[in-house]
């Protein structure tokens, strides 16, 4: 009886191990594209990354550059890894796009090298982005 157990708990848990490395196998760089609800604009400006709860208030700013940018989200590259599923307050530098502060949750941080570190936020209010260029026109803009 015992054993039975034993043995289903070994089986469902396989099962568990199988689906979760079956989700991982889609999600490739391609099929995150597609989950996008908007396009990307490829821009680099600095932004100043702080905790979004009071509590955390008194914790070192962290500077971060932005990778790409969309009305619900962005993409940011910073010193510093990120805790996914916090919530940060983004105030981005001010430029050719004059963007609000927002708040933002972190859906995934990634190791790019020693010192760099790739963040995937997913904004809580869309901005409205004041630009109907291509991503290429905007980053020349910027440069």
């Amino acid at each position: 009886m015992g054993s039975d157990k034993k043995g289903q708990d070994e089986m469902s848990f396989e099962g568990w191990a199988h689906d979760l490395l079956v989700e991982l196998e889609q999600q490739t760089p391609e099929a995150i594209r597609r989950q996008r609800s908007s396009e990307r604009y490829e821009l680099r400006c600095g932004v100043i990354i702080r905790p979004g709860n009071a509590s955390g208030y008194q914790e070192p700013d962290i500077d971060a550059v932005t990778g790409d940018l969309s009305p619900g989200g962005c993409r940011l590259m910073s010193s510093v890894p990120l805790r996914v599923g916090d919530v940060y307050k983004l105030e981005f530098e001010k430029g050719e796009l004059d963007l609000p502060i927002v708040f933002a949750r972190c859906l995934r941080c990634r190791l790019i090298r020693e010192d760099a570190f790739e963040s995937g936020f997913v904004f809580f209010t869309p901005i409205k982005l004041e630009t109907n260029e291509p991503a290429d026109v905007v980053t020349n803009s910027l440069l």
